[in-house]
């Protein structure tokens, strides 16, 4: 059996503004089988059951999406399965989930019935004890994202003028009438939202593989000042319009802007490059946004530019740092839990979920 594109996503991010969730771009409930939502607490076993069902997904030869969570990448926060219309997803906070069209769409899968809640009940000093430090990590970690946001929306507006957003707007036009088949009749395409990276607490996590397997021609857009957006919103529409279906990644720092294009019917993908691009991405064409701005102003605003970008630095910096720390405390927690979970269950949870979807 051929090898199938390993595709990972993020559907939350550690935003300036808190956790900032796209788990609405799930799956369309109008459009899925089912959706089944595990609820549950730390430990009880939510990754490891979609972890289960994705490999086995995956053998049975199907195209299988997994969703990373933000906090902890090694952890799974859903498992999509698209020829199916399914998607199993964790709906607890902070990306909590609840069902449109209960019972015809949505299920819910009860995972707290994995714990021994009486081995748990004389350790409930010690987890809550875990539990007291955890959200103010991420708040503090929300604070230092927020002023280095701030810094870098003053570094784009240094730059960016009507002249820029003009010059760029030409630019996306042209690259359409190369790239972009004109296709009449067709009804305007999808979009579909998703994260192509996040700050966790590793620190910033780009997932370029994911673009790489589904888009052999790949744009690369050299940007360390955040003008991407004014190019790729005007790509996004004339791809759209022209009956093309688009993966539209938010910006983590900025989810109002686009930081990257996916169009996997056209074999095409445009990432934005702000210094971290491995050596793998082997640019089809590279577009310097960077030297975009005009001569004049870019050269009065080195300075700044330099300036907000090791302040910038050093915040995020802080910020992966309460992450981690959050990241430990998580662990913390999880290792009281896990011990008292009854794994045989989970694998039995998984088990009957697998086989429900293989009837669909």
């Amino acid at each position: 059996m051929t090898a199938l594109p390993h595709i990972q996503y993020f559907l939350g991010a550690n935003a300036p503004t808190g956790f900032y969730s796209l788990y609405d771009h799930l799956l369309p409930p109008e459009q899925a089988r089912a959706i089944y939502i595990l609820k549950g607490g730390p430990g009880c076993g939510k990754s490891t059951l979609m972890r289960k069902v994705g490999a086995w997904a995956e053998e049975a030869g199907l195209e299988t999406e997994y969703i990373l969570c933000s906090g902890d990448p090694d952890s799974l926060d859903a498992v999509i399965l698209p020829q199916k219309a399914v998607a199993i997803v964790d709906g607890t906070a902070p990306h909590v989930v609840e069902p449109q069209y209960p019972g015809a769409v949505e299920r819910y899968v009860n995972m707290g019935d994995c714990y021994d809640k009486t081995a748990l009940w004389p350790l409930r000093r010690e987890i809550m004890d875990c539990m007291a430090g955890y959200k103010g990590c991420y708040q503090r970690a929300y604070r230092c994202l927020g002023a280095a946001a701030e810094i870098v929306e003053d570094q784009r507006s240094a730059l960016l003028t009507d002249a820029l957003s003009q010059k760029l707007a030409k630019r996306a036009r042209g690259i359409l009438t190369r790239e972009v088949p004109r296709r009449k009749g067709e009804l305007p395409g999808k979009v579909k939202q998703r994260f192509l990276g996040a700050i966790t607490h590793r620190g910033p996590m780009p997932l370029y593989h994911t673009a790489l397997v589904q888009c052999s021609r790949v744009y690369v857009l050299t940007d360390t000042c955040a003008l991407a957006h004014e190019l790729l919103i005007h790509l996004l529409a004339g791809i759209t319009a022209n009956g093309y279906d688009v993966v539209a990644c938010p910006d983590p720092m900025a989810p109002d802007r686009l930081a990257h294009l996916l169009i996997p019917q056209l074999d095409l993908a445009f990432i934005s490059d702000s210094g971290a691009l491995p050596r793998e991405v082997k640019p089809y064409r590279r577009i310097r946004l960077d030297t975009a701005a005009e001569g004049e102003i870019l050269r009065r605003s080195r300075p700044r530019l330099r300036f907000a970008k090791k302040v910038s630095a050093a915040l995020t910096e802080e910020a992966v740092a309460s992450l981690a720390q959050a990241k430990a405390m998580h662990d913390d927690l999880e290792a009281i839990y896990n011990p008292h979970v009854d794994f045989d269950l989970v694998e039995h949870i998984a088990r009957e979920v697998w086989g429900e979807i293989q009837t669909f």
